[in-house]
């Protein structure tokens, strides 16, 4: 990152200052967003450990978040879809007609974080930088961006019947609800992790001040075997929390005393986010992982009888069903241009 947007991060990591949420007109916005500007990161990936770049561009109403890789010719592009989804094992990993981009969640999670539904981005690699194994630094660099609202109303997908999917003692379960709710429970054998539970009621305020800055975790003996099997080659106390036996290696500490389970559900956040229309829902999760969560999201779309899918033209009409759309506006906004 440039020297301004990392000095900014680290007093918003280390400091604890909070962006404040202004919403357009004084309320709730349900147009479709993009990035205002181009704006672009260098980082490290956390398996290949290669050095890569990405560039997040401006994209038109409805095509989505598109992964293109710049680094092969001609450039290939792959659209952020469960249909695209081609393996789950450590992270998600997306790819069309033989290439791919692997660990998107966390940039996924701050495109849906604050509310951005069309991007393109460009990256000259295989996998997304792993940055500090947080999604801070990527709501930061599109705070930066800043964010246009275009002219085309977001889309949702109304929870309909409840849905589960189960895998032993893991489970992802989906039930209607009025509003966007995660809670996720995890359990480690691990006298610092031990058992752990989070809820939220999604909105652009909780993901960015409780979840966005939760970074991913691993025990130093599992490190050690996914290194020795050529994972993890970029992985380090810079952008993972890392645990032995009994304490936590990084110098800095937690961010948060739950931060394994904020961090879960930040890795949920990610993989929901590939379906593009927010699902209003409740999802209850146990101890599961990206494949499972894939699992439940193929399974919700396959029946349409599930869901229903709907767009507002405005806070009158969510109010006639009684449904509480998340609240973006915490970024810059400005027009899109025509």
């Amino acid at each position: 990152m440039a020297g301004g947007i990392l000095f900014a991060y680290l007093k918003y990591v280390f400091l604890g200052i909070h962006w404040a949420y202004q919403f357009e007109g004084g309320t709730m916005d349900l147009r479709q967003r993009t990035v205002a500007d181009e704006i672009s990161c260098t980082g490290i990936g956390l398996h290949s450990g290669r050095k890569v770049k990405l560039t997040i561009k401006p994209a038109v109403p409805n095509s989505g978040i598109t992964f293109e890789r710049v680094d092969i010719s001609p450039n290939c592009s792959v659209k952020a879809s469960f249909d695209n989804v081609v393996a789950t094992n450590m992270a998600t990993t997306i790819g069309l007609d033989g290439y791919s981009i692997s660990t998107i969640e966390h940039l996924m999670a701050a495109f849906f974080g604050t509310g951005i539904d069309n991007a393109l981005v460009q990256i000259d690699g295989e996998e997304v930088p792993i940055m500090d194994g947080s999604a801070a630094p990527f709501v930061l660099l599109l705070k930066n961006a800043g964010v246009a609202i275009q002219d085309c109303s977001k889309r949702f997908l109304l929870v309909k019947r409840p849905i589960k999917v189960e895998d032993g003692n893991r489970s992802v379960h989906l039930y209607p609800s009025n509003e966007l709710k995660i809670t996720y429970k995890i359990d480690f054998d691990h006298p610092l992790i031990k058992d752990q539970a989070y809820e939220i009621s999604f909105s652009e305020s909780t993901f960015v001040q409780e979840i966005s800055k939760a970074r991913t975790f691993g025990f130093l003996r599992d490190v050690e075997i996914l290194k020795s099997n050529g994972l993890a080659k970029g992985g380090s106390l810079d952008n993972a929390i890392v645990v032995d036996e009994f304490r936590v290696l990084n110098e800095d500490g937690l961010r948060y005393k739950d931060e394994f389970v904020r961090h879960k559900i930040l890795d949920f956040v990610g993989d929901l986010a590939i379906l593009g229309p927010m699902v209003i829902g409740h999802f209850t999760v146990e101890r599961s992982g990206h494949s499972l969560n894939q699992k439940l999201l193929k399974e919700f779309m396959a029946q349409e009888d599930y869901w229903e899918a709907i767009r507002f033209k405005g806070k009158e009409e969510c109010g006639k069903i009684k449904v509480k759309i998340p609240a973006f506006g915490g970024l810059e906004l400005v027009s899109a241009p025509e």
